[in-house]
């Protein structure tokens, strides 16, 4: 199994190497910012788990790094760092978006413990899936085969299978454009006016018999972008 990522973005050099030696002894793949531009960067540029964002720090602050990942990252789970005593710095990453916070200076169980319960939680980690079984449809995602009631009926692209498996992986939530574009395309969708996503999805929803003036599997959400509707039942792909 793969090790999950954490982006460390702390300014205090000790503390960076505190964390990150502790996140290697509990089987964490750390990777360090030595300042909010540099982590911002850093997480929209590469794939994270989850980020361990210093609140007070150079160039932007923490809150102008959650400002930015809220919009193009909406999912990607953070934790703040935070100073004792200040309060009103908690109260403001967690309405910011935040998921959690650690107030300094804090014990590597304690640091661990938080990280666990929010990757438990986290809608950014979608379950492994290899074929999709949807009312009637299935769907073959390594060998982007599409069948309904037992009958293959047409392949779909590697992009395609990409973003169905990326929505099957978390049946039920609304996903974002930028979330989409972020994860499945791999840009970053700060400022951009695209309708990939959009062209994509209803490329998808031809490909699955789901009639775009009415979808059953691929829904539309106003104002957020798009769900994987209905039960489904998710396995792994036959060798």
């Amino acid at each position: 199994m793969a090790r999950a990522r954490v982006l460390i973005v702390e300014d205090d050099a000790g503390v960076r190497k505190a964390v990150a030696d502790a996140l290697d002894a509990f089987g964490y793949d750390a990777a360090l910012a030595k300042d909010g531009q540099e982590g911002l960067s850093r997480a929209l540029g590469e794939a994270f788990d989850l980020v361990l964002l210093d609140v007070r720090m150079p160039r932007l602050d923490g809150h102008e790094v959650m400002t930015e990942l809220r919009r193009a990252r909406p999912g990607l789970p953070v934790i703040f760092l935070t100073a004792r005593g200040e309060s009103h710095e908690r109260v403001k990453g967690l309405r910011g978006g935040a998921d959690d916070y650690v107030v300094k200076p804090f014990g590597t169980e304690e640091l661990i413990a938080r990280i666990e319960a929010v990757l438990r939680r986290s809608p950014e980690r979608p379950v492994s899936v290899g074929v999709i079984e949807l009312d009637g449809l299935s769907v073959n995602l390594e060998r982007r085969e599409v069948s309904r009631d037992g009958h293959k009926t047409t392949r779909i692209t590697e992009k395609e299978a990409a973003l169905l498996a990326y929505l099957a992986g978390s049946p039920g939530r609304a996903i974002s454009r930028d979330e989409l574009l972020s994860r499945v395309w791999g840009v970053d969708p700060r400022g951009m006016r695209t309708r990939t996503v959009d062209m994509a999805v209803a490329r998808l929803r031809e490909q699955l018999g789901d009639d775009p003036t009415d979808p059953k599997v691929i829904v539309t959400v106003r104002g957020t972008g798009y769900m994987l509707a209905g039960t489904v039942i998710a396995g792994e792909a036959a060798g």
